[in-house]
């Protein structure tokens, strides 16, 4: 031993038992002795959802998909910054460029400024428009789509 000694706030006991192992190969589990992973997909990654033809996996479904959606169009995007008594609230007034998983892309093309603008800080977004929110499916009806894939049918 190094000279440091763990707490013994019966933190450890509790959570990670003796009689398991810590599997950092496969997304960083502990598995109790007795338990087998299972990993069919030749990758340490999850699962991915089947792809079909017209449709977005479900875990897409996120407010960036929707900004994505309204790309090119002007949009005020009301924020707020806690704990900061110069910037309590803000609102920043552009056209959607992009949008990430924790951010948004701004341009304002009345003063030449970008903004990129972190989701955290999100409150709502509100257009000039209608909100473009429904996904393009081709027209494909996804029952149909699962059934030439080869999927569950109901």
């Amino acid at each position: 031993m190094n000279g440091y000694q763990m707490p013994n706030n019966g933190w450890n006991q509790q959570m990670m038992p003796s009689n398991g192992w810590w599997d950092n190969n496969n997304n960083g589990q502990w598995w109790m002795n007795g338990q087998i992973p299972m990993n069919n997909n030749n990758n340490n990654g999850p699962q991915p959802f089947p792809d079909f033809e017209g449709m977005l996996p479900i875990e897409q479904s996120y407010i960036e998909n929707i900004l994505r959606l309204n790309s090119g169009k002007r949009a005020r995007v009301y924020m707020t910054f806690e704990n900061n008594p110069e910037w309590t609230a803000q609102v920043f007034e552009g056209i959607v460029e992009e949008a990430g998983r924790d951010h948004i892309v701004l341009s304002d093309p009345d003063n030449d400024t970008w903004y990129l603008l972190l989701m955290v800080y999100l409150d709502y977004v509100t257009f000039d428009e209608e909100i473009e929110y429904d996904y393009p499916f081709n027209d494909i009806d996804p029952a149909e789509a699962l059934a030439q894939q080869g999927g569950p049918t109901g």
